[in-house]
């Protein structure tokens, strides 16, 4: 059998403490920006990719938004079920890779936020998979709305000075940061404890990229129309520019 990776790791027993990071507590403010950029329109469908414990998918079907919500880790949907059963909502969680999807011209609208599987592969070609097959997923005129890390940040910033701000007592820390100029990956040591209070150390790396990398690998899925900003927890907007001081960039593509 082959060795977990990093990410398959982390998320294994994960789904209450994840819940309890920092980053996790933008939910309300995401999905209101959503919502504006679907025009408040409940006939469209939406695909949430890397969903993890249902957070978006959740909020999103509560406005009375018809959501799928994918994962790849079957205890981070266990989470988002039993989170979807206590508000008494019926939602199509689906456990599945986000390289190899299993939808075709089905969705409006695809959202994949807070590193929900890209950038967190371990080959740039894995990675495009994942905007390939979200692409496939998408109807012709379909829309895809994604954060990813921002290259630009640690080129003048140190990226584990900026973990460890925003990280609170009991989150997951991240240190021995080493960012690669040549694979613009970012390695570190991550440790976390999980939901049963074992404490784990695994060695991540994770990929950042820059505005014309991504404008160009989009392009060469047919979008036509790519804006990027700066995305802000809890706060996207359009009128966020992306500058060096963001951590993540919000990309928001239109076939």
């Amino acid at each position: 059998m082959s060795k977990k990776q990093w990410y398959e790791s982390l998320f294994e027993n994960y789904g209450q403490k994840y819940d309890n990071e920092s980053f996790t507590r933008g939910t309300i403010g995401e999905c209101d920006f959503i919502e504006n950029e679907l025009n408040h329109d409940k006939s469209l469908r939406i695909l949430d990719v890397g969903c993890g414990t249902g957070r978006h998918t959740i909020e999103l079907t509560n406005r009375g938004y018809l959501v799928t919500g994918i994962d790849f880790s079957q205890s981070q949907l266990n989470r988002a079920i039993e989170k979807a059963k206590v508000k008494n909502l019926k939602i199509d969680f689906q456990q599945q890779d986000a390289r190899h999807l299993t939808f075709n011209d089905d969705f409006d609208i695809a959202i994949m936020l807070c590193e929900g599987g890209f950038p967190l592969m371990e080959s740039d070609e894995m990675n495009f998979e994942i905007l390939k097959s979200v692409t496939r997923s998408l109807k012709r005129k379909g829309k895809f709305i994604f954060t990813t890390l921002n290259g630009l940040f640690p080129l003048y910033h140190s990226v584990e000075e900026f973990c460890s701000s925003a990280t609170e007592q009991g989150n997951a820390t991240y240190r021995s940061n080493t960012f690669n100029l040549m694979t613009f990956r970012d390695h570190n040591t991550t440790e976390f404890e999980d939901d049963f209070g074992n404490k784990k150390i695994l060695e991540c790396n994770e990929r950042y990229y820059v505005p014309s990398e991504i404008t160009w690998l989009l392009k060469t899925l047919g979008y036509k129309k790519i804006d990027i900003m700066g995305a802000r927890l809890g706060q996207f907007s359009r009128e966020h520019k992306l500058t060096t001081e963001d951590f993540e960039m919000l990309v928001i593509a239109e076939k």
